[in-house]
């Protein structure tokens, strides 16, 4: 069987993915990993960044992966951001990739408008439950730390995007851009525009679905995944 290695989203964690591993389990051979910070990891010693979890994957791909094998991707959100930039600057590094509910337009205005988000003291107060949630997901590193790790990469990306509206054609290898129709966070518009710029690019646009992992069907997400790759 092929390999399929699942990335999480910012401030998420690789347990989110089981749903969706569990579904594709019997036709690939599916990975997950957490980036550092997240899901209990240690900490890195050194800021956050695109690139730095991107260095980490090619290095998880080093030591996994026989050489030789191709290896797909699926990435959600931020997830899918560090595959289309190990796309472009690890080209062949992996075969074909699928992105769901990523952001590839980053300005300042839209940095900060995400970083009001990622405030730990407002979430405790207001969405207690979501607060535990964290809490258990990065024991045993400080989920309010974790929050403020992001918010300085996405406030990084604000003001210097990692990749380029012109970085997208040279992106070779296939991709397929999910996004639902329901997210609030990133604009089909938005999705559309890199979508053109591929040269072997897909979309797919998921029907009543919001931008929360938890809010895609896994069974349908794994299909349309299945469909691709395979293809």
């Amino acid at each position: 069987m092929q390999h399929l290695l699942l990335l999480h989203g910012a401030a998420g964690a690789k347990d989110q993915l089981l749903p969706l591993a569990k579904s594709l389990s019997h036709d690939f051979m599916v990975h997950l990993l957490n980036f550092s910070g997240h899901g209990g990891e240690a900490m890195p010693g050194k800021g956050w960044s695109i690139a730095l979890f991107a260095q980490e994957v090619v290095a998880w791909l080093d030591a996994q992966v026989p050489a030789g094998e191709p290896v797909h991707v699926f990435g959600y959100s931020m997830g899918g951001y560090v595959g289309m930039y190990i796309n472009r600057h690890y080209p062949g590094r992996l075969a074909k990739t699928v992105t769901l509910a990523t952001k590839f337009h980053w300005d300042e205005a839209g940095a900060a408008k995400e970083v009001q988000l990622l405030n730990g003291e407002t979430i405790t107060k207001k969405v207690p439950a979501f607060a535990e949630q964290l809490a258990r997901r990065h024991a045993p590193q400080d989920w309010k730390l974790v929050l403020e790790h992001t918010a300085a990469m996405l406030l990084a990306m604000g003001k210097d995007n990692p990749l380029k509206p012109d970085d997208y054609p040279a992106i070779t290898n296939p991709c397929l851009l999910l996004l639902g129709d329901r997210d609030k966070m990133v604009p089909l518009e938005e999705t559309v525009q890199v979508y053109k710029q591929l040269p072997a690019g897909q979309l797919g646009v998921l029907p009543a679905t919001g931008h929360a992992i938890e809010q895609a069907n896994p069974q349908y997400v794994s299909f349309l995944i299945k469909k691709f790759i395979q293809a």
